[in-house]
């Protein structure tokens, strides 16, 4: 007989991510964003590298290279800045100077401009005797057979590290064979030289604006930090407002892309991408093994007791599709189904292939018809039990749903777990999205089965008067307060750093009922239709019947709250 019951009992361990293989270190590497102002705006310049059969072969790019050993000995040459602050500016220990020494380097060795001053402190001009003389150095100096340092000292120059600002930071991902950890600068050219590619490492060399350059992405063969950097350089159209932005007190995040695989081939994933955190979660070594895009009816395993099924019902309400879980595993390999979708055939073969086990139970985090119609077929195919609750309202619901067991909500489930472990399930009470909206914590990994009250990329509709914003807004400060690490919502990836998420759509809510509040002392009494145009002002005109329904949550909470009324039809500020 199979056992599936109630527990007090409260877990507490949690899984541990897998083992990542051996990481192959980065080696350090500096580049330097050039950049001008030209007749249309910024201009930047790019160089394109000699083919050498890598992955970087024929791409355009901005001046850099790796880090040398001899870098180390022009500390000496160089002004505006010491090893101390530098170190400190790029967050190291000591020897930050050797990434500035080496974006200027490589500059001079691969565009022919040099950021350095003569003795009377004004940047060296390259047109004359002295540039033909130091035009010479470029060679050996690629060649690592003399050092930036010996030149300076030979001509008596400074290397002018002031005229850099740290941009950014960007560490290559763990599936390349070649990784780098690079140190991104940003100058302006100097004036009195003119940029000419060595013919070695670049062959040809183009100044361009960042959205030219952007339109050409295919073409130029740009890498995704050039891509992400001419993006940064073109929001702004001078170069002195840009250098003040770089310049500014501000902190530079480490960017490591992910690579995974997907509709557009293997590629890197960048941090503000959905899929971006979980794929550090399920191949934290990096092997590509992953996908940064949803995919209908492929099983993806997010833990070794947590498998997702994305249906094929993507649209503008529900982002790529509705995500159905399947959480078990364990000796008897017994799985339960959270919210199984919608009543579409293809998806419950897709759910029922994917389980590798018997589905012995179905949760529904609520009635909408895209969470709960597959109930019904499911349980008939398989026997599940079937848990949740019935809306208080019947808009908008699936009426085919008929829980066996009814929650009220702090109900917990020892479900299989594997390697004997107990997989257990809290069931909460959320309402706000929806009257009937449960939320389901998995205890041993400190994920929260969010189904609709939090969702990736996108504010919920709040849509009385099931929908309640007031119960909304005190259902995710519940949440907040609670020890989570992962967000598995019903539609989307995994999110991490659930508190912040669930902030965040706090904070976003009441600015938007600020704005309410703030139309109605300005146009009350007025009707909503009046109020929407104002209020929501900044949304797209397709989206504004969604946007309605949510409007009228913030009026009635304001009601509620006494702040608000109501007068046939029309409303205004209590007070007003």
């Amino acid at each position: 007989m199979h056992r599936f019951f109630m527990t007090t009992t409260r877990a507490t361990d949690t899984v541990a991510p897998p083992t990542p293989s051996a990481e192959r270190p980065p080696r350090p590497a500096a580049t330097i964003v050039v950049v001008r102002d030209g007749a249309d705006g910024i201009e930047v310049l790019l160089s394109r590298r000699a083919e050498r059969g890598d992955h970087n072969s024929g791409a355009w790019v901005f001046p850099g290279g790796i880090v040398d050993p001899g870098d180390r000995q022009s500390h000496d040459c160089c002004a505006g800045l010491d090893d101390a602050a530098a170190s400190a500016r790029l967050g190291l220990p000591a020897n930050g100077l050797d990434y500035y020494i080496a974006a200027v380097r490589e500059c001079f060795e691969e565009s022919g401009l040099l950021f350095a001053t003569d003795a009377s402190g004004e940047l060296v001009g390259l047109h004359d005797e002295l540039g033909t003389r130091l035009a010479a150095w470029r060679g050996p100096l690629h060649r690592n057979e003399r050092v930036l340092g010996d030149m300076c000292r030979e001509f008596g120059l400074t290397l002018a590290l002031d005229r850099l600002a740290y941009l950014s930071h960007w560490l290559t991902p763990l599936a390349r064979p070649k990784r780098f950890d690079t140190r991104f600068f940003i100058a302006a050219a100097p004036l009195s030289q003119t940029a000419a590619f060595d013919g070695t490492e670049m062959v040809e060399q183009l100044w361009l604006r960042p959205s030219a350059a952007l339109a050409r992405a295919n073409e130029l063969k740009l890498m995704t930090p050039t891509q992400k950097t001419l993006e940064l350089v073109g929001r702004y159209d001078k170069v002195d407002a840009l250098l003040a932005w770089a310049r500014a007190p501000r902190e530079v995040a480490l960017i490591m892309p992910r690579v995974a695989n997907g509709k557009q081939g293997m590629r890197p994933v960048l941090p503000d991408e959905p899929a971006f955190a979980e794929l550090g979660r399920i191949d934290p070594a990096g092997h590509g093994s992953g996908c940064y895009d949803i995919q209908v009816g492929m099983p993806v395993r997010l833990s070794p007791r947590l498998i997702r099924v994305s249906a094929g019902n993507g649209s503008m309400m529900t982002g790529p599709g509705t995500n159905t879980y399947l959480l078990g595993g364990g000796a008897t390999n017994e799985w339960a189904v959270i919210d199984p979708g919608p009543h579409d055939e293809a998806h419950i073969e897709a759910i029922l292939a994917a389980a590798p086990g018997p589905i012995r139970w179905i949760f529904a985090t609520h009635t909408h018809k895209d969470h709960s119609p597959a109930s019904a077929p499911l349980k008939a195919r398989t026997g599940a039990t079937v848990h949740g609750r019935v809306a208080d309202h019947p808009e908008w619901q699936d009426d085919t749903f008929a829980p066996d067991v009814h929650l009220r909500g702090g109900e917990r489930f020892e479900l299989p777990g594997p390697d004997g472990q107990p997989t257990t399930l809290r069931a909460i009470h959320t309402p706000g999205h929806a009257s009937n909206h449960v939320c389901y914590l998995l205890e041993e990994e400190k994920l929260l089965f969010t189904g609709d009250h939090v969702m990736q990329l996108s504010t919920v509709v709040i849509n009385p008067p099931d929908g309640d914003m007031r119960a909304y807004i005190a259902s995710l400060r519940e949440l907040a307060e609670l020890d989570l690490t992962w967000l598995a919502p019903g539609h989307g990836f995994l999110m991490e750093q659930p508190q912040r998420a669930m902030q965040a759509i706090v904070a976003h809510r009441l600015k938007r009922e600020a704005k309410v509040l703030d139309a109605l002392r300005a146009l009350g009494p007025a009707d909503a239709e009046t109020l929407l145009a104002r209020v929501y002002d900044d949304v797209k005109p397709q989206l504004l019947a969604m946007a309605m329904r949510s409007l009228r949550a913030h009026l009635h909470k304001l009601r509620d709250d006494g702040i608000a009324r109501e007068r046939d039809g029309r409303w205004d500020a209590s007070g007003s």
